[in-house]
């Protein structure tokens, strides 16, 4: 297992991303990217799972969840 951490300055950064993550990873992001228009439904619709940095315990809740549920099913 490792973990990628992309800073991207631009949208269009998120399609360089695209190419360099990964089979079967899981991808998690701000929750502030879901409602950027078009990239927002984009992400959602690609599986992206959002964490809410304003609400730490759901921020922690929904990581946990997801750790559990990649243990479970074999995945980074």
């Amino acid at each position: 297992p490792f973990v990628i951490v992309c800073n991207h300055q631009a949208s269009l950064d998120l399609m360089g991303m695209v190419e360099v993550i990964p089979e079967r990873c899981v991808p998690i992001a701000k929750r502030e990217l879901l409602y950027l228009g078009t990239v927002g439904w984009a992400c959602w619709l690609s599986g992206i799972i959002f964490i809410d940095r304003h609400r730490r315990d759901a921020a922690i809740e929904v990581i946990s969840h997801t750790a559990s549920t990649m243990r479970r099913e074999n995945v980074r």
